[in-house]
């Protein structure tokens, strides 16, 4: 199908419903460039990551850029900032051109879907393009996505709450409510179990000393902040009950054993981190998956835009586009930030070792704060849930 050519909309009805398969094979569609967009920005990833741990053999490539003195300042923690200011000019100019459509096959619906070509070109100029700058505003960028960064957690902070909170309202709008609520124990109880184990098991792994008290707290505050979400939870007049929160410690037990697996190798406290400080097969695989895992949390995250709509719009239009255009390559624009940040540990000036990703005290700080970030926001809505109950029956008794 050529580039710019119409799909009518019994088309895209179509393709929407259709399989993975049909999706691609129907050409330029929304549906399928969100798959092109999610490899590129893999691509970006996998680029930044070879010039960081194999760059070296490029380094007489990387003369003919006089910006790179001898290659050194196009390597390292700098290649990883310059291939990352490549793929967040990339998806910031595509959010710039197609934030607020809301029709398909308009201009702007064509020009996310398809123009793949000239789309092609553009990238590969972006991508060489950081490397004619100097290393000052390379610098500058780099203390820029520390701010880019964190929103991007912010973003994927509210997309999960909203997907857990939405989760648990459709367990709770079952018609057969009595069969369900069964489901939802059963599902709660898991989780407060892997919990309970996963808490158990940094103890055993990462506090194996008395003196380790910084691991001691993070544990024994993840804990605390477990049955602080459960009591809000289940407070009389919130009722929300016991899956949410549940739910909600699953998360931050795994920001919480993150954090504590970003500590850096050497420490007395984090064995494990000795463990691994050789490059090995299990050292690869667990690169690789973290690898994989940012890239999908980008992609779910970048498709999930109406959990940031203040007003839900119940009557959906047959031509209405099915994701925010516009959110879609902001997300992705700011994960450009965060994978930039996670392969140089949060710090511009911090040289990472081979196959390591998000390593560092900064690093370990960072998912620290991210938890209490998640446990106060969740903690948040809840009260304000409270609050407008509280509200609605002072109105009525007046």
């Amino acid at each position: 199908m050529e580039t710019g050519t119409s799909i009518d909309n019994t088309g895209y009805e179509g393709i929407k419903n259709g399989s993975w398969f049909i999706q691609f094979r129907n050409g330029c569609n929304p549906w399928m460039a969100r798959y092109v967009y999610g490899l590129i920005f893999l691509l970006a990833n996998l680029l930044a990551w070879a010039l960081r741990d194999y760059g070296r053999g490029a380094l007489t490539e990387m003369r003919k850029f006089k910006n790179c003195k001898e290659g050194g300042d196009c390597l390292g923690t700098e290649g990883v900032l310059r291939v990352s200011f490549g793929c967040f000019l990339f998806y910031f100019i595509m959010f710039l051109s197609t934030v607020g459509t809301s029709k398909t096959h308009s201009s702007r619906d064509k020009w996310h879907s398809g123009w793949w070509f000239a789309k092609l070109f553009m990238l590969l100029g972006l991508t060489i393009f950081p490397f004619l700058l100097p290393s000052s505003i390379i610098q500058f960028y780099g203390e820029i996505a520390h701010f880019g960064a964190g929103v991007f957690l912010l973003i994927q902070l509210i997309s999960i709450i909203s997907f857990i909170t939405w989760l648990n309202e459709c367990f709770q709008a079952q018609k057969d409510a009595e069969r369900c609520h069964v489901h939802v124990m059963l599902l709660a109880t898991t989780a407060y179990t892997v919990c309970i184990l996963g808490v158990i098991l940094m103890y055993i792994w990462y506090v194996p000393e008395p003196s380790c008290l910084l691991n001691i707290f993070f544990i024994t505050w993840t804990l605390f902040l477990i049955q602080l979400m459960t009591s809000i939870s289940l407070h009389p007049k919130i009722n929300a009950g016991f899956l949410t929160p549940a739910l909600m410690g699953l998360y931050v037990v795994f920001i919480c054993w993150c954090a504590i697996r970003s500590e850096p190798v050497g420490e007395t406290c984090n064995r494990k981190a000795e463990g691994s400080s050789r490059t090995d097969w299990l050292t690869i695989i667990s690169f690789v998956v973290a690898l994989l895992a940012m890239v999908i949390a980008t992609f779910s995250t970048g498709v999930d835009s109406q959990c940031f709509q203040f007003r839900k719009d119940e009557n959906h239009e047959e031509d209405a586009i099915p994701y925010g255009y516009g959110f879609f390559h902001f997300v992705f624009a700011t994960g450009a930030m965060y994978f930039a940040m996670l392969l140089v540990g949060w710090n511009i000036h911090h040289s990472m070792k081979k196959w390591t990703i998000d390593v560092g005290w900064t690093s370990t700080w960072v998912r620290i704060v991210n938890e209490w970030l998640a446990v106060g926001v969740y903690s948040k809505l809840t009260i304000k849930t409270l609050y407008y109950l509280f509200l609605i029956q002072f109105v009525m008794f007046e």
